[in-house]
């Protein structure tokens, strides 16, 4: 594939994704009514398209705090990541059985990300940029107790994604298309999201947008954000993005205002779970589900996986947002941001990598 609109790659055409319509193995796609969680073949309301950021994560795990000057011992690993991506693999692992991807890579990994992205159920559609390489993002993880983490972000080609990628076609079949924030920080991605947007309205289908990076939010400027996201069905920030775009210190009233420009906001509280809150009314506090973290790189993309995954089976969206919060513990007890590919699955969530 070169610059322009992608050809779908090999084993992307038809309707059945990489692993068949009932999706990764295990799935059972046959149960009646929202069968939610990992494997589980959710109900068919469409597929999923998800539009955003594709790049490589250099992912380093140190203890303490990094020292100036000199070595700091890491355990650094390279893995595939993106915040698009990220939701679209967390949707596909959370039973969603056709889950497909529009991003933007360069030539030199356009091979490897396909081949990753479709090993996790995702059927994906990569622009290979002509002149810019895949973006890379060095995550620092602290692995203290908080396993709190840091990006170093080039953006790279992922940020070059423009409405010559789009095409009405890619909303055939689809359910509910889902939007990266990430795009909202280029010229050419805000041109692409006001595309999609008016296709999927056009065509009656709902769009989410998670607003992706609070340190970003700052440069864009709150007014441009909430004008840019008009039309979008539901929002999902973080509790920063929340009151960094609504100027109150109150997660819970920050989403609220946030609900009074998109019908429908679910903002993600970290440990302390997700808030449910329609046209200013808070619907559903959810609790955190249990964990012990190890890399909470990823965690919120999970989250926004999940939480579609099961929208899409037919849960209302305090239930989504609990498979949200369960998908977010399974995250921060693995490195990297992706999950498990079917062949690596196992009954425990936790990867080797984080004990010890």
């Amino acid at each position: 594939m070169t610059g322009g609109r992608p050809d779908r790659p090999e084993g992307a055409d038809g309707a059945e994704g990489p692993h068949g319509a009932d999706g990764p193995e295990g799935a059972d796609g046959g149960r009646d009514g929202p069968v939610l969680g990992p494997e589980s073949g959710a109900g068919s309301s469409g597929a999923l398209l998800v539009v955003g950021d594709v790049v490589t994560d250099v992912v380093a795990r140190h203890r303490g705090p990094l020292a100036s000057g000199t070595d700091t011992v890491s355990v650094i690993r390279t893995l595939p990541g993106g915040a698009g991506a990220n939701v679209a693999c967390w949707a596909a692992c959370w039973g969603c059985a056709d889950v497909r991807l529009l991003g933007r890579v360069g030539a030199e990994s356009v091979a490897w990300h396909e081949r990753e992205l479709t090993a996790c159920g995702v059927r994906p559609r990569l622009v290979v940029d002509p002149q810019a390489s895949t973006g890379t993002v060095i995550c620092l993880v602290d692995t203290g107790a908080a396993a709190e983490r840091t990006f170093l972000t080039d953006s790279g080609a992922s940020l070059r994604l423009a409405p010559e990628d789009w095409s009405d076609a890619l909303l055939e079949g689809v359910g509910r298309l889902h939007l990266s924030g990430y795009l909202l920080f280029s010229e050419s991605g805000r041109a692409l999201v006001r595309t999609a947007l008016a296709s999927a309205r056009a065509r009656g289908v709902p769009v989410s947008l998670d607003p992706a990076s609070a340190g970003f939010l700052v440069e864009l400027g709150v007014d441009r954000f909430l004008s840019l996201v008009e039309g979008v069905d539901v929002l999902l920030p973080s509790r920063d993005e929340a009151c960094l775009l609504t100027g109150l210190l109150d997660g819970a009233a920050a989403a609220a205002e946030l609900s009074r420009h998109v019908p429908l906001v679910v903002s993600k509280q970290g440990a302390d779970g997700a808030l449910v809150v329609r046209n200013g009314t808070v619907l559903a506090e959810v609790p955190a589900a249990p964990a012990v973290p190890c890399d909470t790189t990823g965690a919120g993309d999970a989250f926004t996986g999940a939480f579609l995954a099961a929208l899409l089976a037919g849960a209302d969206a305090g239930a989504a947002a609990a498979e949200g919060c369960r998908a977010g513990a399974r995250a921060v007890q693995r490195v990297g941001a992706r999950p498990p590919t079917p062949d690596d699955r196992t009954t425990s969530p936790t990867d080797p990598a984080c004990t010890g």
